[in-house]
């Protein structure tokens, strides 16, 4: 009992130690394993661990294969989330170098790599492709912590971000057929009989996935299931087609739950949101668990087998040239810039599934002895550690250096996209300001994606906005909703994120009754609150400029606009530079700047 309750403890101190030092989960995890298991085993005479996963006498979690199927039952569940958030609609319109880097980054990964490790450490190719198949995979737990502080243009930071999510899944996918390649071949080798066995493994695991993806689809949607059972029914689904699956084609689980998830996260399922969240959760708490364990479980004996030189020369290839190389080949002929292509090329950390993975398969193919699979965990934990820490100490130094670090965030995201919303932005948007829209209804987003802005319908009380690393280059932040208290909530949680140039908000219903500003955040005037703009934007629906000669001009025009019903004055423009009014001082007003105010012309 102890024990379990100390993994559990330790293993949410870690995620809130990452969390605290922005760095990936996967880090602390892996350290805190290796430290209660096999450093701490060097201090006791017995050779006992602190954490002990398998059962040993007296002491230990798992008696027999308890840890090995629980492991599997826990990788099965991470998998299908992966699955998940594989969407054919976002691999359309991530672009071509994304795509690219999914398919063709892959492949030069999977070769490269593995071609590496047959030579420098003589393996088998079997053994060398596994290895290379697991290191495929980046994944977004690993990538977000890095990327979260450092602002980058969005290109950049969409195409790590992408890569992430996409080539978790695929990645998995082909360390699954590898592997099962492999474990029909037996000491005979890829014979008919392997060879029919393996089709029977992928027939028997997409078709299954498939079908109880399909199953799943039609008693939620038909509401066969109450709303409060659908996620424990979801995932009482997800195990059961992993066990079935395995007892009708040995090794078939892992693939049909990939499958299951893929085809659920492409269909149209009613409460599919709600089902990803709880998946989510779910996936912390089990990786929290069981990278503490995998790394527990790990002997002296099985690190020592890379503490040499062959390791540091491998992970250098690995990070060196095959990344570089998969990445320059997947940019080829883009409009990505040689200083972004090695930026990509730096960031490339392996994460949670490839970690978790090669536990699994290591000990598998241990227990079927198969020559070389002692190395399989230890290498793929040196690459994960490796890179995660070589990109959590170098990325942000790197993108200084290099040119991609933005050293002025200046784009501006919108909390709410009503009509004065949308007007404001698409007026910023023409003077080459990027401008994002956020809001809960699905009308305004659609329709300020018609006017070609960039728009998302999300939920600011639910969605985790401070992991969208697309929104680096966010420096100013406008709260414009109907709400004042989402208003004041969207300042409270992401003005430290979004708002490191200004965060402002519409003036509040009581701050207008009160005629007395509660704070100095207030967008406009005292007395324009939501009700005010909307209004004004409804009967004058147009953006107006006036020119200034001089500060004291300013201050007249100013007070003109001020004495019309409908008239609010919002921006300065200067030269090429906007300005929000409430930043502007006389100091700053030029001969020939330009008031920008909505409503009613002087």
């Amino acid at each position: 009992m102890l024990e379990l309750a100390g993994i559990i403890i330790l293993g949410i101190l870690a995620q809130w130690v990452a969390w605290k030092l922005k760095i990936p989960a996967i880090l602390p995890l892996i350290l805190i394993g290796l430290l209660v298991g096999p450093f701490a085993a060097e201090f006791f005479n017995d050779g006992s661990k602190w954490i002990e996963p398998i059962w040993n006498g007296e002491k230990g979690l798992f008696p027999g294969e308890g840890l090995f199927y629980f492991v599997s039952l826990a990788i099965s569940i991470i998998l299908f989330e992966g699955g998940l958030t594989l969407k054919k609609s976002e691999i359309r319109n991530v672009g071509p170098v994304i795509t690219k880097l999914i398919t063709l980054g892959s492949v030069v990964t999977f070769f490269g790599a593995g071609i590496f490790a047959r030579y420098i450490f003589d393996l088998s190719w079997e053994m060398s492709l596994l290895f290379s198949s697991l290191i495929i995979v980046t994944g977004p737990t690993v990538i977000s912590p890095i990327l979260r502080n450092i602002p980058l243009k969005k290109d950049v930071a969409a195409v790590l971000k992408w890569e992430g999510i996409l080539i978790d899944p695929i990645g998995a996918l082909v360390a699954v057929l590898v592997f099962e390649f492999i474990s029909v071949g037996g000491d005979s080798g890829f014979t008919q009989t392997a060879l029919i066995e393996f089709f029977k493994i992928v027939l028997f695991g997409s078709t299954l996935g498939f079908v109880f993806a399909k199953g799943l689809i039609f008693i939620v949607n038909r509401k066969f299931v109450p709303h409060y059972l659908l996620n424990v029914v979801s995932l009482s689904m997800v195990l059961l087609v992993f066990v079935l699956s395995d007892l009708l084609a040995h090794e078939s689980g892992l693939l049909a739950v990939v499958v299951m998830g893929m085809v659920i996260a492409n269909s149209k399922l009613k409460s599919f949101d709600e089902l990803l969240y709880f998946k989510e959760s779910l996936t912390v708490l089990l990786i929290s668990i069981l990278f503490i364990l995998l790394a527990a479980n790990m002997k002296m004996s099985e690190l020592q087998l890379i503490l040499n030189w062959k390791t540091v020369l491998l992970f250098a290839l690995v990070v060196f040239i095959v990344r570089p190389l998969g990445v320059f080949i997947s940019t080829h002929k883009s409009t990505l810039q040689l200083n972004e292509k090695i930026f990509i090329s730096w960031v490339g950390p392996r994460g949670i599934v490839a970690a978790g993975i090669a536990s699994l398969f290591g000990t598998k193919l241990m227990k079927q002895g198969v020559a070389g699979a002692e190395y399989i965990t230890p290498l793929v934990f040196m690459i994960v550690l490796g890179t995660v820490l070589l990109n959590a100490t170098t990325a942000r130094m790197l993108s200084k250096m290099i040119g991609v670090f933005l050293k002025k965030s200046e784009a501006i995201v919108f909390v709410g996209a009503s009509r004065s919303a949308r007007l404001i932005a698409s007026y910023l948007k023409q003077n080459n300001r990027r401008v994002i829209l956020l809001d809960s209804n699905k009308d305004y987003v659609n329709d300020a994606k018609e006017m070609g802005m960039e728009a998302f319908n999300i939920d600011i009380y639910n969605d985790s906005l401070d992991n969208n690393v697309e929104l680096n280059d966010v420096g100013y932040l406008i709260a414009m909703t109907g709400s004042d208290v989402i208003n004041k909530y969207a300042l409270e949680r992401f003005s430290d994120i979004y708002g490191e140039m200004g965060a402002y908000r519409l003036a509040t219903s009581r701050e207008i009754a009160s005629k007395q500003l509660e704070n100095t955040d207030v967008l406009f005037t005292a007395n324009d609150d939501f009700i005010n703009v909307t209004e004004t934007v409804r009967d004058f629906p147009k953006m107006n400029e006036l020119t200034v000669t001089s500060s004291e001009d300013f201050t007249e025009k100013i007070e003109a606009i001020l004495q019309k019903d409908k008239a609010i004055p919002l921006f300065l423009k200067s030269d090429k530079t906007i300005k929000i009014l409430a930043e502007v001082t006389s100091q700053d007003i030029k001969e020939n700047d330009v008031i920008v105010y909505v409503g009613e012309t002087l």
